[in-house]
């Protein structure tokens, strides 16, 4: 097994850039792409609770109508594959039970007694003090972070954008 070394990681990150134009006949490998995906479920976050989903769309119908409301930017089309960042719009403490009781599975702990009972009641007091929306936001720029970082030591090239219309993109993935 390799090591990454300080200069490859700064080399590929030197080397990244938001590429603009795709080849539509180039596809990443599956094993690349296993791997960007895996990085993705990776992702760390506040408190672990990842208030996202993530959505991989493959049907070109569908990356048709997300280009006519992205601008009609062609990276939409043309890459190997467009992933969709998607936040919940709000945080519920079903969501944090769900969460707590899937930290309960892993690490072998009950889920209403310490420290899972605490942790549940703080991430529940934290997200109802604040709005969920920025939060939410704040939480998946983390994923776009981490995962533009996976495709640069990767080699291979993304492109994040903010050009869209998200009502639409909400009405076409039925979201």
């Amino acid at each position: 097994m390799s090591t990454l070394t300080k200069d490859l990681l700064l080399t590929q990150l030197r080397w990244r850039y938001a590429t603009k134009q795709f080849d539509p006949a180039k596809k990443i490998p599956a094993e690349t792409w296993a791997a960007l995906e895996e990085a993705l479920v990776l992702t760390p976050s506040s408190y672990g609770l990842q208030p996202w989903k993530f959505l991989v769309i493959t049907d070109p119908a569908t990356r048709e109508k997300l280009k006519a409301v992205s601008w009609n930017q062609p990276q939409i089309t043309d890459a190997s594959h467009l992933v969709v960042f998607a936040i919940f719009k709000e945080n519920t403490p079903e969501h944090t039970d769900a969460y707590i009781r899937s930290i309960s599975a892993a690490r072998n702990l009950p889920v209403d007694q310490p420290p899972l009972d605490g942790f549940r009641d703080m991430i529940n007091a934290t997200i109802k003090a604040q709005p969920n929306l920025p939060w939410n936001k704040n939480q998946v720029y983390i994923a776009l972070g981490n995962f533009l970082t996976a495709a640069a030591l990767l080699g291979v090239d993304a492109c994040p954008m903010e050009g869209f219309d998200a009502a639409k993109y909400d009405e076409i993935l039925g979201l």
